[in-house]
């Protein structure tokens, strides 16, 4: 038995074990489940946030890019979103967008537009070209969380252009590895000097995956070396993120600071079939975008259910990772990840 209750600002969940509170206008959310001090392992209602792929189609043709995206890609079509929305659970807080070029799907901003009306807020990753004054009016006006992935220098014109116009929540994506490791020192120097950021929310830097045919790239090796890395970032005082793959890597380096019991408490190791849930541009559900095509996952088809929470969020696919992912401290299912 839960009950959710909604207003202008926010989305309520309250049952004896599962709770939480999301925040419309900033994104800010807190869970807890039985007490304020209990964590639950998992959400009973199906998820907060869902990874929707709406396009395949990147004309960067990126040599990292693990899902070797190219110009010859499809996108999802507003029907088709809408039959998928129509079967997630009301727990549902926020979708982010996977869209590559942001042309890519011409109904775009009508999925965006039918999130909001539905009051789920649509976040999205988009790569920094073609960022008209028209598209960022757009993306302002639509989205909660913008990620600019840092490819060009017209990463900090767009980050400027976004947040000139009053947008708060701006991030800016940098892959870590071992090709970017010293680009990610420069990104946070920039972060402080350069004018284009002054007003930026955070770098969200995330972790390399051995995944992707045209990968080229190396992950980070070392955990010393990573740790440099924070430690320039505390250093600084920079506004850092990081994705939730190397959410257990953070906490290792930051073990010895005094006030690692409060920077863990913002910290989300991998939540995938936890409280999120991933589904490709053709439909088909996975625990995370990285599990896709790898052995061992097999898709569900997310259009073809007839009950969500029965045949996706309780399928035994999904009960399986979620009972590993739980077992093994939610470290990364699909792939080896783990630094010494």
């Amino acid at each position: 038995m839960h009950i959710i209750a909604e207003s202008k600002n926010y989305k309520i969940l309250k049952s004896p074990t599962y709770n939480y509170v999301f925040d419309y206008r900033n994104g800010n959310f807190m869970r807890w489940g039985k007490t304020k001090e209990d964590n639950p392992q998992y959400s009973i209602f199906g998820p907060e946030l869902i990874d929707i792929e709406i396009s395949t189609i990147c004309k960067k043709a990126c040599k990292w890019c693990y899902k070797s995206n190219t110009a010859k890609g499809t996108y999802m079509s507003f029907s088709k979103f809408v039959k998928l929305f129509e079967k997630f659970p009301k727990t549902l807080t926020q979708i982010a967008f996977g869209i590559g070029d942001i042309a890519a799907n011409p109904d775009m901003w009508a999925i965006m537009e039918y999130c909001r009306f539905n009051k789920v807020i649509p976040n999205v990753t988009i790569n920094g070209e073609g960022i008209t004054d028209e598209i960022a009016r757009r993306l302002v006006r639509y989205c909660g969380a913008i990620a600019v992935s840092n490819y060009s220098d017209k990463c900090y014109d767009v980050v400027k252009k976004l947040t000139d116009l009053g947008h708060t929540q701006i991030n800016i994506h940098a892959l870590l590895c071992q090709e970017t490791y010293d680009k990610c020192f420069k990104l946070i120097d920039d972060s402080i000097k350069d004018e284009r950021l002054k007003k930026l929310n955070a770098m969200v830097f995330l972790w390399l995956k051995p995944k992707g045919k045209r990968n080229q790239f190396h992950a980070i090796n070392s955990l010393s070396k990573y740790k440099k890395l924070v430690d320039y970032a505390f250093l600084k005082k920079a506004r850092i993120g990081f994705d939730s793959c190397s959410a257990n890597a953070f906490l290792k380096t930051i073990k010895e600071r005094s006030d690692y019991k409060q920077i863990e408490m913002m910290v989300e190791p991998c939540e995938s079939t936890l409280f999120s849930y991933y589904i490709n541009v053709e439909g088909i559900g996975y625990p995370c975008s990285f599990t896709e095509g790898e052995k061992g996952f097999k898709g569900i088809n997310v259009l073809k259910s007839k009950n969500f929470m029965k045949d996706v969020w309780f399928a035994k696919e999904t009960l399986l990772f979620r009972e590993a992912n739980c077992k093994n401290c939610r470290e990364c299912q699909a792939f080896d990840l783990r630094i010494k």
